[in-house]
């Protein structure tokens, strides 16, 4: 016996989501700022994801995972799968915390930091040009407002 299409949700209603949903709203727009800041980092084999947590470990000291994965705003799980392939690489190395034998830490390594100079450069322009294209006061506005959602 074939199937019946379940009585949809209204029209108005589906309209009002897509016309007033703050979470698609962002959802697509991270999207289309992912695949533009994906394309400009492809030269140097970097996603805009890993481009992030590089940056991330370009500290003195290298921070342990567990501290890295909340203000990457990724789960620790996805954070490990997204070191492997850096690791690999040799742009990042994983340490195990002297403080904690059981946690590891995270360490850019100079492979990591020359290729990232010339990654910075590009997001530079990358991000300037974005800039412009969004208008004055635009680009702190959403800063603004991103950093009130909790």
């Amino acid at each position: 016996m074939p199937e019946t299409t379940p009585a949809l949700l209204p029209r108005d209603t589906v309209l009002t989501v897509r016309d007033t949903c703050l979470c698609l709203a962002t959802q697509r727009a991270a999207r289309r700022l992912a695949r533009r800041f994906d394309a400009a980092l492809r030269p140097f084999g970097l996603t805009n994801g890993q481009f992030s947590l590089m940056v991330a470990l370009n500290r003195p000291e290298p921070p342990p995972m567990g501290r890295l994965a909340p203000f990457l705003g990724m789960e620790p799980s996805t954070l490990t799968a997204a070191v492997k392939p850096l690791a690999r690489r040799g742009l990042l190395a994983v340490e195990p915390d002297p403080e904690d034998l059981r946690s590891r830490r995270l360490r850019i390594t100079p492979e990591g930091v020359a290729l990232m100079r010339g990654a910075v450069a590009v997001w530079r322009g990358a991000h300037a040009a974005l800039e412009a294209e969004l208008g004055a006061g635009t680009p702190d506005a959403l800063r603004r407002g991103l950093a009130e959602i909790g």
